[in-house]
């Protein structure tokens, strides 16, 4: 899987690109059909945002956390932002995993196939 991780207005620290590739390690085990991520982090005025976009065979899921001023010390602003990020982004990988599952009967299939 490649990881492309990218910065607005914040330099990407060894910690933050740490802290990213930690937490896909639930994607790898959620699916096997993911060719590349991409993760842009942003800080704005009272705002720390992470978007990312998951790239799998079929489709792309996005989404994005945000961490406001009042949510916490500054340090931690853009570690939640990047938890809720991936946590929205699992979500929707199940989803979409869910979607690609048969969930007829092999059993029931035939039967009717025989009648």
């Amino acid at each position: 899987m490649q990881i492309q991780i990218s910065g607005q207005h914040i330099q990407i620290t060894p910690a933050l690109r740490e802290r990213v590739e930690q937490q896909i390690g639930r994607f790898e085990r959620l699916f096997d059909n993911i060719t590349a991520l991409d993760v842009v982090l942003s800080v704005d005025k009272a705002e720390h945002k992470a978007g990312g976009t998951l790239h799998c065979s079929g489709t792309r899921l996005h989404a994005e956390g945000l961490a406001r001023q009042q949510d916490g010390t500054i340090s931690d602003r853009m570690y939640a932002a990047i938890d809720e990020m991936i946590t929205k982004l699992a979500d929707q990988l199940k989803k979409h995993k869910e979607k690609l599952k048969d969930h007829h009967n092999s059993e029931v299939r035939e039967a009717r196939a025989a009648t």
